[in-house]
């Protein structure tokens, strides 16, 4: 049964247009999650012995079977991230180490308007409404998504880089 259940969790992660939980992958294999993590091990034995083009990665909270780096030469020209103009850079990279976060938070930061930028990342599904926060007119507060940690390789939020000193003084004031 331990090989069924092994390739049918190579079949979800090869179908997968999203990195999938493993909570999920347990809940549709019908067991726990320590045998998920037992199997997904295995399969990472398999493909390093045979020198497989494919490794298992988590990415966006969630496991993603994908191509290995050192293969890039070899494939189509992979997936670039989102062309993004200065201006919404710089509104990402603030909702990314601040959120939640609110447009004029995100305002008195930069000095200057942001409603564009913050309209094309939420378009692109980089940021999202993650709630309101208290006071007058409950301005929205925004958040990153799963697409954002997808697009920028990142399983979760605590594997974005340390801001400098500098920085965090100087937003903190």
């Amino acid at each position: 049964m331990k090989h069924r259940e092994r390739a049918a969790l190579e079949a979800m992660l090869f179908l997968a247009t999203q990195p999938l939980p493993l909570a999920e992958l347990a809940k549709r294999l019908n067991v726990d999650e320590e045998t998920v993590g037992r199997l997904v091990a295995q399969l990472e034995q398999e493909y390093a012995a045979r020198e497989s083009g494919l490794e298992i990665v988590p990415l966006g909270g969630g496991l993603r079977l994908c191509t290995r780096p050192e293969l890039a030469r070899y494939l189509l020209p992979p997936e670039q991230p989102p062309h993004l103009s200065a201006a919404s850079l710089e509104v990402l990279v603030i909702v990314a180490y601040r959120q939640p976060v609110t447009r004029s938070q995100i305002e008195q930061i930069r000095g200057v308007r942001s409603e564009r930028a913050l309209a094309s990342l939420v378009e692109r599904d980089l940021i999202t409404e993650a709630g309101r926060a208290e006071g007058p007119g409950r301005p929205i507060l925004y958040g990153t998504t799963a697409t954002f940690l997808e697009t920028f390789g990142f399983n979760t939020l605590q594997e974005l880089p340390s801001l400098p000193a500098q920085l965090t003084s100087k937003q903190d004031s």
